[in-house]
């Protein structure tokens, strides 16, 4: 429990891998396993460097504790700090209502064999249900960055053991036949991107780690690569696994009768005539998604401190709570539409915070300050490239492309 550095790198896959990750099989249905592979690995390796890109430019932060925020308007001025600011919490409030609703609806699934419905309606049980999941973690939120380092070790413990259990049962299925096959069509290659590429959005909690683990550029690095790491390795053997039991046949089948998590799990139980393979996909769920609540609000409780320090209001615990909790909760309850409706825009809104803000950030610091002790590796060739990257995957969107399930 003392190793700082395995804790942030936890916190990071944490982040990382959410409940989705189990649907992404059906994101590259029609893409193959092959191009699956390469598209996840580029993607990693993007946004790995934008992520050290953050840690570079925090070299030349006033302070250690400062939020992204801060650090955008000591390169951009105020509209820097207002862009940071507005597409970091609307992306984390949205997505943070989701999670509360998602985990609402677990315990609530629960509480139905406590509360009957003469005692409690489906309505008023959902409702509690939403209400306790988010005092319940969002308390080791607000404790701190330690509580959540602690919670989420014990529940990756948990995330790990489920999805071994479920590559147990399928690996032995694995036909080499099904992981050759090619694309149905190459523009889904393209339509696919902006959905994987927030599969690897950790950038959220980099001001976290970079207090937590002191400014220490070393420190932080490992756990970066670790903490990426660990993620493309988990997506990489679920998509063998998937893609190797399942022929695009059985793919493009499922995307016809039922393009959901619950369409892949009957598929592969069917295969694999497990009958506890619904139940420890829905352990993971539960899990992943508890790990991504928790990396999501520790995101929104550094930016909305960073926020309170610049007009100069004390960040106390108790108003952290509330402007953290607060707005997703009500949302939850009672708006879920508008905050559904925000999820269709976390791409674009991830793009420029996880991939413009730390470009942009990182080839101004190395003009100001050409003498920082640490670069990463690339040069302003790596910046341009990446860029452009950026670029291209805001505009995607926006292009007449098939459509993928995300």
């Amino acid at each position: 429990m003392k190793n700082k550095i395995l804790g942030s790198a936890l916190m990071i896959a944490g982040t990382t891998i959410g409940a989705g990750m189990l649907a992404m099989p059906l994101t590259s249905a029609g893409i193959g396993f092959g191009a699956t592979l390469l598209l996840l690995f580029g993607l990693w390796l993007l946004l790995t460097y934008t992520g050290l890109l953050f840690m570079e430019v925090y070299q030349t932060a006033k302070r250690p504790d400062v939020g992204v925020a801060t650090l955008a308007e000591q390169y951009f001025g105020m509209p820097g700090r207002i862009a940071a600011t507005a597409s970091l919490l609307i992306l984390l409030y949205a997505l943070l209502a989701a999670y509360i609703t998602g985990g609402g609806s677990l315990l609530s699934g629960l509480l139905a064999d406590v509360f009957d419905s003469e005692t409690l309606s489906e309505s008023g049980r959902l409702q509690l249900s939403v209400i306790f999941f988010t005092i319940m973690l969002g308390a080791f939120v607000i404790i701190g960055i330690k509580g959540v380092d602690g919670l989420t070790r014990l529940l990756f413990i948990g995330k790990i053991a489920a999805f071994i259990f479920v590559l147990l049962m399928l690996i032995p299925n694995v036909q080499l036949k099904n992981l050759v096959e090619t694309p149905i069509d190459n523009r889904l290659i393209v339509a696919a991107v902006p959905i994987f590429f927030t599969s690897f959005g950790f950038h959220v909690i980099m001001a976290s780690i970079n207090t937590y683990l002191d400014a220490d550029i070393r420190r932080i690095r490992i756990a970066i690569l670790i903490g990426t790491a660990i993620p493309l390795t988990a997506y990489v053997l679920w998509q063998l696994a998937t893609h190797g039991v399942l022929s695009q046949g059985e793919f493009v089948q499922i995307l016809q009768s039922d393009p959901s998590l619950n369409g892949l799990v009957n598929a592969t139980r069917h295969i694999t005539g497990s009958v506890f393979l619904g139940e420890i996909v829905r352990l993971f769920s539960g899990l992943a998604l508890i790990t991504s609540f928790l990396g999501v609000a520790l995101g929104i409780v550094e930016c909305v401190g960073d926020l309170l320090k610049r007009v100069r209001l004390p960040a106390s615990r108790p108003l952290l709570a509330i402007l953290t909790f607060v707005p997703p909760l009500i949302f939850a309850l009672f708006y879920p539409n508008g905050f559904i409706a925000a999820l269709g825009y976390a791409g674009l809104l991830f793009a420029f915070y996880g991939l413009i803000l730390p470009i942009g950030m990182a080839w101004r610091a190395r003009r100001l300050h050409p003498d920082l002790p640490y670069r990463v590796a690339g040069g302003n060739i790596a910046l341009i490239i990446s860029l452009i990257m950026g670029i291209i995957i805001m505009v995607i969107p926006f292009l007449d492309l098939p459509k993928v399930v995300g």
